[in-house]
């Protein structure tokens, strides 16, 4: 009986001596399954980042997709290219695989929409030296629109020739300004780019605005990148949140990384409390 008493104590005395478990560890989720994947959740009222998941792949500059309609619309506004949110650009007549871009659009359309020809036609209207002016006084990532003044976001990952491309946390320096109002152009110009990426207000009143991007590695569009880039605020609550992945696998679900990335982003707010 002593040597069962002795031994029963020593187990219980190296259970209790055991360091607990974290609350976060034990409830940790898998958000990118079968991709790489990057998460930051920063507070505007702290300035901390409340949370990070991928931190390589937060460092990781990619194409910047549709995310960059939000920067692109700072810049129309602020330039006169578009002069308010009503403004309408004709459609060209052209086909186009998504049925909701061939109409004609406003810029509350265009952002909703995600049109890409509607960003091809402001970028003109910018011109070359006005453009670079922006993308280097926003710091805009890497800057370069060298592989084409209505392309260079639109570029493939894969793509060797590069194109214009961003980090998450350059995203969310970007915007940042742009919630802060810090960003050189005018007060209006920010203001109204802000109201035109609102997206919804989630059941317990937090407040998204955003803009989703979606590219893809292969031809196919089987292996995607997808982005998210938001802002959510309830009150005297504000965030920023971006995401974004890449499929380590060919995707068989269909459909665009953009609109996955969003729901990935609204996942874990909900899981944050904040959604």
């Amino acid at each position: 009986m002593p040597k069962i008493i002795s031994s029963l104590l020593f187990i219980s005395l190296v259970a209790c001596s055991s360091p607990p478990k974290s609350p976060m560890a034990s409830a940790s989720k898998d958000y990118f399954p079968k991709a790489r994947g990057c998460f930051i959740l920063y507070n505007m009222k702290t300035n901390t980042l409340d949370k990070v998941i991928g931190e390589p792949e937060c460092q990781e500059r990619l194409p910047a997709c549709s995310t960059f309609k939000v920067p692109l619309a700072v810049m129309a506004f602020d330039s006169g290219v578009l002069s308010n949110e009503d403004q309408v650009l004709k459609w060209d007549g052209k086909k186009r695989d998504l049925p909701q871009w061939n109409k004609d659009h406003n810029a509350k359309t265009w952002m909703k929409d995600s049109v890409v020809w509607f960003s091809q036609k402001v970028t003109p209207e910018l011109g070359a030296k006005r453009f670079q002016k922006y993308l280097d006084s926003f710091n805009y990532g890497n800057k370069d629109f060298s592989t084409g003044l209505t392309t260079a976001w639109l570029n493939s990952p894969s793509d060797p020739r590069g194109g214009l491309k961003i980090s998450a946390y350059e995203q969310i320096e970007f915007m940042k300004k742009l919630w802060r109002d810090q960003l050189p152009v005018s007060e209006r110009a920010m203001k109204l780019a802000r109201e035109i990426t609102f997206i919804e207000t989630s059941p317990k009143g937090f407040v998204l605005s955003g803009k989703t991007g979606s590219n893809s590695y292969d031809a196919e569009k089987k292996m995607l990148l997808g982005w998210f880039i938001s802002h959510v605020q309830k009150g005297d609550q504000e965030y920023l949140a971006v995401t974004n992945f890449s499929d380590l696998a060919p995707n068989s679900d269909g459909g665009f990384g953009g609109p996955k990335a969003r729901d990935i982003t609204k996942a874990i707010l909900a899981d944050q409390g904040l959604w």
